[in-house]
């Protein structure tokens, strides 16, 4: 009998002090689509989310609505599981802090670790909205790095302390042994040189106020919202934890320590197994700023799935930042729209569209399906297994671009060919299974039409022989009013000598764009666009293909071996079936007339970085 494999993952319960907001949303879009993948291979999974309930912060939001804190916390509670299922985030368990089963686990694990517990005395500084003490060498103008302009609160306490700083060589250990044990590199790179510094023992229980789990060897005590918080991936992993340990944590770099460095300290005390990954990503950002509850610019994503649809909303969180990478990615509303507009609407949807009308009216053969072959299978698996969601994306999207074109090449309704259409119609099967991670409810409207079951196993089948129906329209154009009022608080433009400038940016954001010298080799023509070139670009080390709408101003001779400027760490884009990989800087005028590409004022070294 095979043995089936397990996929366990969870994510950060969210402190339900204040609303969701789209940076939660983020990570549990992110989570869910993975766990959807893992789903679809036929894999035994279990997603866990949910919520975080105790502490001094939600001691003094309930205090401040005048309800106790149970009542605050169940209100809370059910406004974040409503929201995931608005998005259709489905795990498998939604745990609360405040379960019974998981209070109870919480008591017995004090008991299993109270060998490296001590009572002791703590003097420091305390950041309520982290529920966190911050170290000296952390503050930043005496405030809380990840909440700046809040005041640091300095407390002085009886406590008892979990005696973290014994296992330093552990935890040094165990990162060099198993490399993806903190993804990704740069995460644990940070995360090595803070162990490296010296690990203190942590305060694990608070007396200034009641509102948690008591600690079992105090009863004057009750223990650290932290510690208690930490231990829902266990309590919450299953009758028995029959699924632990978990393939993966997926957490923001607020708490990075946390899973990286406490936690695992706390599993090598109990003597559990460690999870596979730890993986911190970076936040959800809103004009350049970490989207925040404490900072006051929240995006509701309940209101952004009634608006914009709740597959347009996981499409474009997916597909506009490189999770994979950990980097920090820009919330943007318009952004929003033109994916839609131009990816879901446009191509998908229009795919749909014009390929089951056509099979509805003319019927489908059977045959050997070449168009496939233009479908990058290995690579999309690859990409899931290193989190690279976004990569999974742009790969079926340049599989979508290229049964578009297609279509236009092989004009099936003038040639009622049925055989092109059942490549097309199979491939669209393929298409739909793929995306059911990312955008569920569109994947199985198209196999209701298409009449086809969504699992990995039909993947690899053909398309049988059904009657095809003519789809819905999937995805209706989005047209935006000048007039309407954006998210929140825009960026007020502010007028100089007619130009509009969109307000300034940090030095922080600007470090995080690189621009190199680089030098065109190739330049050449792209079916069907008449203003796109696809370029061959020389950066020194390393060779891109980037595509430029300049076919207009620039003849191939004038560009080829022209030096220019090259935006590098640009994600990714597909443009008409083509992965263009950066993006080449120009000038251009007011009336967009013309256009000139900028270049070094002297010759210098081809990769040179522009700074």
């Amino acid at each position: 009998m095979v043995k089936v494999k397990k996929f366990y993952i969870t994510t950060a319960i969210d402190y339900v002090n204040a609303e969701p907001h789209v940076g939660h949303a983020y990570q549990k879009i992110v989570a869910d689509s993975l766990a959807r993948w893992h789903k679809l291979n036929g894999e035994k999974v279990f997603f866990l989310t949910g919520t975080d309930e105790h502490g001094q912060k939600i001691s003094r939001s309930a205090k401040k609505e005048n309800i106790s804190e149970k009542e605050f916390v169940d209100k809370m509670s059910k406004n974040f599981e409503n929201a995931w299922k608005l998005l259709n985030v489905d795990p498998d368990r939604f745990i609360r802090t405040t379960d019974k089963d998981h209070k109870e686990f919480v008591q017995k694990f004090v008991e299993k670790v109270k060998k490296d517990i001590y009572k002791g005395k703590y003097l420091g500084n305390y950041c309520v909205d982290c529920e966190a003490y911050v170290t000296e060498k952390d503050l930043v103008n005496e405030e809380c790095p990840y909440h700046l302009g809040k005041k640091i609160e300095k407390i002085e306490e009886d406590t008892y302390y979990f005696k973290l700083s014994k296992y330093q060589d552990k935890l040094l250990k165990w990162y060099k042994t198993h490399p993806e044990s903190v993804l990704p590199a740069t995460r644990k790179n940070e995360i090595i040189s803070f162990v490296k510094e010296g690990l203190d023992d942590l305060s694990i229980t608070r007396t200034n106020f009641s509102w948690g789990i008591p600690f079992p060897l105090d009863k004057k005590h009750v223990i650290y919202v932290w510690f208690d918080a930490l231990l829902n991936y266990l309590s919450g992993a299953g009758k028995k934890q029959e699924f632990w340990p978990a393939e993966a944590h997926l957490l923001g770099k607020d708490n990075g320590r946390f899973h990286a460095v406490i936690w695992p300290a706390m599993l090598m005390s109990a003597g559990y197994e460690l999870p596979k990954t730890v993986f911190i990503h970076g936040f959800l950002t809103f004009n350049g700023k970490k989207i925040s509850k404490s900072l006051g610019n929240v995006i509701s994503p309940v209101y952004l799935a009634n608006k914009y649809g709740t597959d347009s909303v996981r499409y474009f969180i997916l597909r506009q930042i490189p999770f994979a990478e950990g980097d920090d990615g820009d919330f943007s509303e318009s952004a929003l729209v033109d994916r839609h507009n131009n990816e879901l609407a446009n191509k998908l949807g229009n795919l749909v569209s014009r390929v089951s009308a056509l099979a509805e009216q003319n019927g489908i053969q059977s045959c050997d399906n070449k168009l496939a072959k233009k479908l990058k299978l290995k690579e999309i698996e690859k990409n899931f297994e290193n989190f690279e969601v976004d990569k999974v994306l742009n790969l079926i999207f340049e599989f979508i671009d290229a049964c578009n074109e297609y279509v236009q090449e092989k004009k099936p309704w003038e040639t009622k060919d049925k055989k092109v259409l059942f490549e097309l119609a199979d491939s669209i099967k393929k298409i739909a299974i793929l995306l059911w991670p990312f955008i569920p409810t569109t994947s199985e409207k198209i196999a209701k039409h298409f009449d086809f079951k969504i699992n990995y196993k039909e993947l690899k089948e053909p398309l049988k022989i059904k009657n095809i129906k003519k789809a819905e329209i999937l995805f209706k154009k989005i047209e935006i009013k000048t007039s309407e009022s954006k998210i929140n608080k825009p960026v007020t433009p502010n007028k100089i000598e007619g130009i509009i400038s969109m307000g300034t940016i940090g030095y922080n954001e600007w470090e995080k764009v690189e621009l190199r010298v680089g030098e065109i080799d190739e330049v050449e023509d792209i079916k069907g666009a008449d203003k796109l070139y696809k370029l061959t670009v020389s950066l020194g080390k390393e060779i891109r293909t980037i595509c430029a709408g300049i076919k207009q101003f620039y003849s191939k001779e004038d560009l080829k071996g022209k030096k220019c400027i090259v935006f590098v760490n640009l994600a990714p884009r597909v443009m008409k079936g083509i992965t263009s990989e950066g993006m080449i800087l120009a000038a251009v005028n007011e009336d967009e007339s013309k256009v000139v590409l900028i270049a070094p004022e002297e010759d210098i070294e081809v990769g040179s970085k522009i700074r």
